[in-house]
């Protein structure tokens, strides 16, 4: 519990600190967000924010977990290090997308197929170790059985191993490319993702404390938790929710400096990697509803359009909508908050009642 909470303090100190110092460099090297031409005309005042932010979020994540781990004397454990590797290698993806766009002066950074294939191969490589490193009780970090709020009957190995881990590869791959995209989409207003995103990690830190103190390994029983690592997932989700809580006080509206891809991608995928290693997968569908409603305008829009020719709304993601409308950049950020931190509160809900109820 101690590396916890020294993950998030820590997480959150480096973030604070070093977010201005970032933002320095990246203004000096001239790396400013390029604003879409069609996109709200509000966001032109925006030009030229340094953007790439999410560097600082993986930094002070990653920095906060070895502290933590240095400061008890422990070792980090498989669980944590594939969510950070999850975590940074989607972020050197994002960054890479970033940097196209700054470099060049265009709103489309990596080809949608070469942002795919790094996403993929990221996801191939997290998806497949997470099935090895078993510890003394055979737990692996993952498990080719689908989760909801523990793992469910549902065996994707139910015609062998091999069979088994092809398509966990293909089911861990579209978790992360959907929690990834799912994040980049709702990235589009001051604050919003950066806030939606403290909310979730907040909603893991509790779920792995939980599942620590009524884990199988320890406390054998009807609704124990089947999860290898889950206090040291909880110092991955501390030190995520920390790093996010210090660059929103920079990234809140108006925003001193934008995440970016980098940031977003990164994110995302920490929580699609927490889902998995947690055994929480479907579970993430509603603790970051918000994320999926932000998409689920853009393909109800797409689909719209493309079959009727009109469109649902007057622009997507759904926040530009609003936007639109009249509403305020920070009114919008505000009552998203609020949907967000009622849909983790829902979750949350929906966890601990299986748990009552029982396994």
């Amino acid at each position: 519990m101690k590396a916890v909470l020294i993950a998030a303090v820590v997480s959150l100190v480096v973030a604070l600190l070093g977010t201005p110092m970032l933002i320095k460099v990246l203004v000096r090297q001239g790396y400013g967000q390029f604003i879409r031409d069609d996109g709200p005309t509000s966001h032109h005042t925006k030009r030229g924010t340094p953007t790439m932010g999410g560097a600082v979020i993986i930094l002070a994540a990653v920095l906060a977990y070895a502290v933590a781990h240095l400061a008890t004397w422990s070792l980090p454990t498989a669980s944590g290090l594939l969510v950070l590797f999850l975590m940074g290698g989607m972020g050197l993806v994002g960054f890479a997308d970033d940097y196209i766009k700054i470099s060049k002066q265009r709103s489309l950074g990596l080809r949608s197929h070469e942002k795919l294939i790094g996403q993929t191969l990221v996801g191939v490589i997290f998806a497949i170790l997470a099935l090895q490193f078993p510890n003394d009780s055979l737990r692996t970090p993952a498990s080719t059985h689908i989760s909801f709020v523990r793992d469910t009957p549902l065996d994707l190995a139910f015609a062998g191993p091999m069979v088994g881990i092809v398509l966990f590869v293909l089911w861990a791959n579209l978790m992360i490319a959907g929690t990834s995209n799912g994040v980049n989409l709702t990235d589009g207003l001051d604050g919003l993702a950066t806030g939606a995103s403290v909310m979730v990690f907040a909603a893991y830190v509790l779920i792995s404390i939980w599942q620590f103190n009524q884990n199988c390994q320890i406390e054998p029983g009807l609704k124990c938790y089947d999860v290898r690592d889950p206090l040291d997932l909880a110092v991955v989700a501390a030190a995520g929710m920390g790093a996010c809580f210090g660059f929103l006080w920079w990234n809140g509206s108006p925003a001193k400096i934008f995440m970016g891809d980098t940031g977003s991608l990164a994110l995302g995928g920490a929580l699609a990697g927490l889902a998995i290693t947690t055994r929480t997968e479907l579970l993430i569908v509603i603790l970051g509803g918000l994320f999926v409603t932000i998409t689920l305008s853009v393909i109800i829009q797409v689909a719209s359009f493309k079959s009727t020719g009109k469109r649902v709304f007057r622009m997507a993601p759904l926040q530009h909508h609003f936007e639109l409308l009249g509403w305020q950049e920070v009114t919008i950020v505000i009552r998203f908050w609020i949907i967000a931190g009622l849909f983790v509160a829902l979750g949350l809900a929906l966890f601990y009642a299986e748990w009552v109820v029982g396994a």
